[in-house]
């Protein structure tokens, strides 16, 4: 690359700008603080938009849902004689390391431990709360999220591989706006883009120094769960991804990804037979069907004639405000990692792996949570207030055979996905800010992992990690936009395919 993007420069000085913000101390900006003013309008977002958050993520789940069972389903994702890069367990690693990786570690205990003292609609600590608990982990975490990931993956790895567009989010908008991508408002979207990845893993990185911080200093005494730990961390971990990053996509993402996968089902295993192992599956089965027949009226709920509820704002829309933020950056991974496989290869994986592993996930530790304070009155929620979420998951190996090797592993899985999660970012953003360059320079990838520590860093110590959260969840409302518009822009380019069907070799029209 022999000069720089007009989307890497303008991003680098926003997000530069951004961070600068941030470390304004409040007394001096007392209403024009970074926090104050992402808070103002985060709250206004999720309280006049949340219905739009609700019907453009159950739109997005509909449409990939309804491209397996079309015609559409037999186009492959490059040319019709190309195969994929990478065997389905590498890919499936390779994916789920960067979709969700650190936020399953992090929320595997702690989100239905909350659920179930403070459920919707529900008294809490009850077994109706415990249902519903797990009912709406399986859907924070379930069909909607990667429904999102597979329609900015797909379009961007259909376009880029078979229509031989630049791999850039602004590119899967041509059909509908023509050459106008070429200029301002193509700057415009990839921008958006970028400043949702950037913030968006950024704090991803800074919640995995809190738990691997509050890890070692919940198994060894003599370690402190503070900034300073966290700082020792981050810089650790930065020279490690940064390591990682510059030996490309076919050796440490994928060797780290593999090695995510194997630790993850390791520590699931363990937990699962050392635990209460049938309760554990009776309480997955139960609420796989609970989730898959409620979640039509689940991905429209609010609350509109009890105002006082704020449950839905808090949970469900801000996390399908928070997924729409991660999509730019785990689409365009997706969708690098899965040239050669057909749409409706592509679509199936992407949405039912990572679902059910996930509902497995939170059945184990979440249930085992769950199962230690209704059946045997353990304190976990006690911990979890006065000590963080952080040290959730700890707590429940505290009460097993192995604690502190359970324990170690999972900081040391928590350390390999936060790896998996910068390195991914890195390259991801390294493809947005050079045009689409599916192998972009290592002084790029450099520059962007330098900035991604450097903001969780900085946010960590000014307190500010909440308020760059924000910031990328106030990027997804455009970005929203954005989708929507990318599945019309899609359905308009597969129209004009020329499908062959595989039994008559016949074009399908």
């Amino acid at each position: 690359m022999k000069k720089l993007t007009p989307v890497f420069t303008v991003s680098v000085i926003l997000t530069a700008l951004f961070i600068i913000w941030g470390l304004i101390p409040k007394d001096i900006l007392p209403n024009g603080n970074l926090d104050a003013v992402t808070a103002a309008i985060q709250g206004f977002i999720l309280e006049k938009f949340g219905w739009f958050y609700l019907l453009a993520a159950s739109i997005f789940l509909i449409f990939a849902v309804i491209l397996i069972f079309t015609k559409y389903g037999n186009i492959r994702l490059g040319k019709d004689d190309d195969r994929p890069d990478f065997g389905y367990i590498t890919w499936f690693a390779m994916l789920f390391s960067a979709g969700m990786g650190i936020g399953l570690v992090f929320w595997g205990v702690a989100e239905p431990m909350s659920h179930y003292y403070s459920p919707p609609f529900e008294e809490g600590q009850t077994p109706n709360a415990a249902r519903a608990a797990m009912r709406y982990s399986f859907f924070h975490w379930g069909l909607h999220p990667w429904a999102i990931y597979a329609v900015i993956g797909l379009s961007l790895a259909y376009f880029q591989f078979r229509k031989g567009h630049a791999g850039v989010v602004s590119s899967l908008l041509r059909p509908l706006l023509g050459d106008r991508v070429d200029g301002p408002v193509g700057t415009l979207v990839d921008c958006i883009a970028v400043f949702a990845t950037v913030f968006g893993v950024a704090t991803s990185l800074g919640l995995g120094a809190i738990q691997i911080s509050g890890g070692l200093s919940h198994s060894f005494n003599g370690v402190q769960n503070n900034f300073t730990t966290q700082m020792i961390i981050i810089i650790v971990v930065t020279v490690l991804f940064m390591l990682s990053a510059q030996t490309g996509l076919n050796k440490g993402i994928k060797y780290l990804s593999n090695l995510n996968i194997i630790l993850a089902v390791a520590l699931l295993l363990f937990l699962l037979f050392v635990g209460p192992t049938n309760f554990i599956m009776d309480l997955f089965t139960t609420t796989l069907g609970s989730y898959l027949q409620n979640l039509p009226s689940m991905s429209f709920r609010l609350s509109p004639f009890d105002q006082e509820i704020t449950w839905f704002q808090d949970w469900t829309i801000f996390y399908w405000a928070w997924w729409i933020a991660w999509a730019p950056f785990v689409g365009t991974f997706i969708a690098r990692i899965s040239k050669g496989r057909t749409i409706r290869e592509f679509v199936i994986g992407v949405l039912l792996v990572p679902t059910i592993f996930g509902a497995l996930w939170f059945s184990v530790f979440g249930g085992t949570g769950i199962y230690l304070e209704f059946f045997e009155q353990r304190n976990i929620m006690e911990v979890i207030q006065t000590s963080g979420s952080e040290v959730a998951l700890f707590t429940v190996f505290s009460y097993f055979p192995l604690s502190t090797v359970l324990s170690l592993l999972a900081i040391f899985l928590i350390s390999t996905f936060f790896i998996t999660s910068a390195d991914s970012a890195t390259f991801v953003l390294g493809m947005q800010t050079t045009n689409g360059n599916l192998n972009p320079p290592n002084r790029i990838k450099f520059i962007w992992g330098i900035i991604q520590s450097a903001s969780a860093a900085i946010l960590l110590w000014s307190g500010g990690l909440e308020a760059l959260q924000r910031a990328s969840i106030i990027a997804a409302l455009p970005f929203t936009i954005v989708m929507l518009m990318i599945v019309f822009s899609l359905i308009k380019a597969l129209k004009k395919e020329n499908i062959v069907t595989v039994k008559t070799g016949k074009a399908a029209k």
